[in-house]
């Protein structure tokens, strides 16, 4: 006879959007064909354009699967949210201009049996020039703490002992998440059969934009977790600037890295701040 325990867990999938309507559909959808149990909760940040429409269309037609709810201020802020009121036992996150292969949540599933931190692989979809780029990748006790959280999941018990996203990050909170769970004591596991598909930016211009706060996160990091430099393997980094758009990726995050140590004093990062308090941020 079966038990409970041996029972599929309930997943909660929680997504973050701020003026996403031209990918949300795409994301919604996809998530329509994951093998259950699951739920999803969506979390809007003031978009000004139709994404809330879009979101609170899909909760009316499937209210037993999507449930909708608005929270101004950072990814941070809207993930911890949406982790409050998720009621799965994991928590998957994924982002608005992304979408989901049909097995993403089954894989997932699969890997948290005995992991408690699940990364799936991402794959790029757009101007194949941006997306072909490696991460900068980053190790703490052998793990890659870099894995992005538009396609990570955590059981939730781990989530909240941790206190959730840092939501004073612009950019590099799920980075800080990893660490903060690598360094007590958690493992992270890689699934490159849960896929996820990302949109890459339309235009150069936004494609450097994202670089340029992507820097502006890892200087955040280090104000928080202290020097990383010795965690970051500076020869793959260096061999893997092999394009000019890649050099003009390198060269925008560390203008955003720059933009950061400018910055200094009062906005400095501390580590007793490194939880999920703070609802009021700005975005």
């Amino acid at each position: 006879m079966g038990s409970d325990d041996a029972s599929p867990k309930l997943i909660s999938v929680v997504i973050t959007v701020r003026n996403e309507a031209r990918h949300l559909p795409q994301l919604l959808e996809s998530l329509l064909t994951q093998e259950g149990p699951y739920e999803v909760v969506v979390v809007d940040s003031e978009s000004r354009d139709a994404t809330l429409l879009i979101a609170a269309g899909f909760a009316h037609r499937r209210p037993e699967l999507f449930r909708v709810f608005s929270q101004p201020g950072s990814r941070g802020i809207g993930r911890n949210r949406g982790v409050r009121e998720a009621r799965g036992e994991f928590v998957a996150f994924i982002d608005g201009d992304c979408f989901a292969d049909s097995g993403w949540l089954r894989a997932l599933r699969t890997a948290l049996a005995s992991a408690p931190i699940v990364a799936g692989r991402t794959t790029a979809v757009g101007k194949s020039a941006y997306g072909d780029l490696e991460r900068v990748e980053l190790f703490q006790s052998g793990y890659d703490v870099t894995y992005p959280s538009c396609n990570l999941a955590y059981r939730r018990a781990l989530f909240e002992e941790l206190g959730g996203f840092d939501p004073r990050f612009i950019t590099a909170e799920d980075i800080d998440l990893n660490l903060r769970a690598v360094r007590a004591g958690a493992s992270i596991r890689y699934a490159p059969e849960a896929v996820v598909y990302h949109h890459m930016r339309a235009t150069f211009v936004r494609f450097l934009y994202q670089a340029f706060w992507n820097g502006y996160g890892r200087k955040q990091l280090t104000e928080k977790q202290g020097s990383l430099w010795g965690r970051y393997r500076i020869r793959r980094l260096a061999s893997g600037q092999r394009s000019v758009i890649a050099w003009a990726r390198l060269t925008a995050a560390i203008g955003g890295y720059a933009t950061r140590v400018m910055m200094g004093g009062g906005s400095r990062l501390t580590p007793d701040h490194g939880t999920a308090q703070g609802a009021g941020l700005a975005h």
